[in-house]
């Protein structure tokens, strides 16, 4: 494979530290966008000794602060003249309802407008990179109800799970957008369900849901069978003609009815594209 350039996100445990690791042993230039540059640093060493590739770099980015996302961005068009693949891999659940530095819905925030933002600034790196970009959903997206007049959860009482479901939801749309607009700038898009992974996610959850992630517990995946999925997607050959795509366990799957709504999935890029207009680079 020539010399491929890959920026990931939440690489520092869980999926995105597998992803991360797996890539490197393929030669991908990686550079972790990471919101703790301690654990990032020990994880670049880390990476750096298992693999022997020392084109491992670590960048400071906090997906709850706007700001920080497009300083990442900025770093990276100053540093880079391409990238290949991106890997929009953080995320998180939160038992109680909060708010990012810039007054978002904390779920909504780091699972998608943070993401958002990050594409949009690196588009030039993507295009010139024909890239792929990855976003890891999940099949919690079923359990989705947005409401559109109420992204931010003001209206009505919170609930981790429909937020957490309604930003996998919003996942999968942008994926779909990705495919359609940059498609012929030659960006293909592809959203993935990594499997019920024994991580730390969920850990802060209280009530049912705490008792739920016990008991399934059981039933959980590693983090390296749960990264196999990103991994493919980031190393596969001749995968472009399934641009838009989900996947589970490295093949096409099926979303839900209301992931392949129209309507939703063009809202959405009209409201995300607003939001970032402080943000965005011009």
């Amino acid at each position: 494979m020539p010399f491929t350039t890959t920026v990931i996100t939440g690489a520092t445990s869980g999926i995105g530290k597998e992803t991360a690791m797996a890539l490197a042993k393929k030669d991908h230039a990686v550079y972790m966008l990471v919101r703790d540059m301690k654990r990032g640093e020990e994880l670049r060493q880390e990476i750096i000794a298992a693999t022997k590739n020392k084109n491992v770099y670590v960048l400071k980015c906090d997906l709850a602060d706007m700001e920080s996302v497009r300083d990442a961005a900025g770093i990276l068009k100053a540093s880079l003249m391409a990238v290949n693949i991106l890997i929009n891999n953080a995320g998180g659940i939160f038992a109680e309802r909060q708010e990012s530095k810039d007054g978002y819905e904390m779920t909504f925030a780091v699972n998608h407008l943070s993401h958002f933002l990050l594409v949009n600034n690196l588009l030039p790196l993507l295009q010139k990179g024909q890239a792929r970009i990855i976003n890891v959903s999940s099949e919690a997206h079923r359990m989705a109800k947005p409401n559109f007049n109420d992204l931010q959860w003001l209206k009505r009482p919170y609930s981790a799970w429909k937020a957490y479901g309604t930003a996998k939801l919003f996942n999968i749309y942008f994926t779909r957008s990705l495919a359609i607009k940059y498609g012929p700038k030659g960006i293909s898009a592809f959203a993935l369900h990594p499997g019920l992974v024994n991580t730390g996610f969920g850990i802060g959850l209280t009530g049912i849901g705490k008792i739920l992630m016990w008991l399934a517990r059981p039933f959980m995946i590693s983090a390296e069978s749960g990264a196999q999925t990103s991994i493919y997607l980031a190393s596969a050959i001749r995968i472009d003609a399934k641009s838009g795509k989900y996947f589970k366990n490295r093949h096409v799957a099926s979303p839900s009815a209301q992931a392949t709504n129209e309507t939703g999935r063009n809202r959405l890029w009209d409201l995300s594209m607003e939001m970032i207009k402080p943000f965005k680079d011009q």
